[in-house]
């Protein structure tokens, strides 16, 4: 399968590879819920509906599958890779994943490895470059917090859309017109941080899994993150939230003080060179580990 396409490729021990089709979410929703993963089949569908997909299929059942998000010319991210307990540990992922990379040439390539993944991607030549600490729980009622003069927080609308797209450009290093578009659209609260009426960074709060997700946060430092992460998260003080952050960005014993707390790792790894950023703006939460 080395630079092969998912078209319907039998292998020796009866394993399939194809291109994953809707009508494979109800499969792929059930492996990651053997898994506890917290996705729902809502999820599965805004990820497929936003990428292209390959599952392994042996003897009609689908016993894997994987992801990728080709967001531009230059990069794409690779998410949802799973293996059904009976069939790990016959390559059966490795084959997945070299379908996938040879789908997304000639972009570079980042995704978030969990432990068990890791070694995999490390053979197929994928470097570490960060880690990411997956936060949640109830989220608890959060003071503001004070921004200097010149500096407020804001609703956003469909009328800042191009701008968003911009700042996650500059944070992320990559151009996701569509995900932003579809995670705006989605989000039961959206707010902009401004300076002087210029939008400095954003954070979405949207149901995602088992209740809520915030991300991603865009900000210049790390006050105005904690601002904007402060705000979504008493907006849903109450309700079970989750948020992904950079291991970086100085957030990680913060934002246990409002509640969520750590309960998974996973590694940030890329094929090739990462992304480019902006040093003046960074990204404090991924939008999701799958996407970025």
């Amino acid at each position: 399968m080395n630079r092969a396409t998912a078209q319907d490729v039998a292998l020796a021990d009866g394993v399939t590879l194809r291109k994953m089709i809707a009508a494979d979410l109800d499969a792929a929703y059930a492996m990651s819920s053997d898994l506890r993963w917290p996705h729902r089949l809502e999820d599965w569908q805004l990820a497929f509906a936003l990428g292209q997909g390959v599952v392994a299929e042996r003897d009609g059942a689908v016993v894997a599958t994987g992801l990728t998000w080709r967001w531009d010319r230059d990069f794409a991210t690779l998410g949802l890779i799973i293996v059904s307990a009976a069939c790990r540990g016959q390559r059966i992922g490795h084959r997945v994943m070299e379908v996938l990379l040879a789908e997304a040439q000639p972009r570079r390539v980042l995704l978030h490895a969990t432990a068990e993944g890791r070694g995999l991607y490390e053979r197929l030549g994928f470097l570490r470059t960060g880690e990411v600490r997956q936060h949640q729980g109830t989220a608890l009622p959060a003071p503001l917090v004070a921004l200097d003069p010149g500096w407020r927080l804001r609703p956003a609308s469909h009328r800042d859309l191009d701008t968003l797209i911009a700042l996650d450009v500059r944070a992320r290093g990559m151009h996701r017109p569509a995900l932003i578009a579809t995670l705006l659209a989605e989000a039961s609260h959206a707010v902009v941080l401004d300076h002087d009426n210029v939008a400095q960074g954003f954070a979405l709060l949207r149901r995602f899994g088992r209740g809520w997700s915030i991300g991603p946060v865009t900000a210049p430092d790390t006050r105005g993150a904690q601002a904007l992460v402060a705000h979504l998260a008493g907006l849903n003080a109450g309700r079970f939230t989750r948020i992904d952050l950079d291991f970086d960005s100085g957030l990680t014993e913060w934002i246990e003080t409002l509640g969520m707390r750590r309960v998974g790792t996973v590694t940030t790894m890329v094929h090739g060179q990462p992304p480019a950023t902006d040093p003046g703006l960074r990204l404090f939460a991924l939008a999701t580990q799958a996407f970025g």
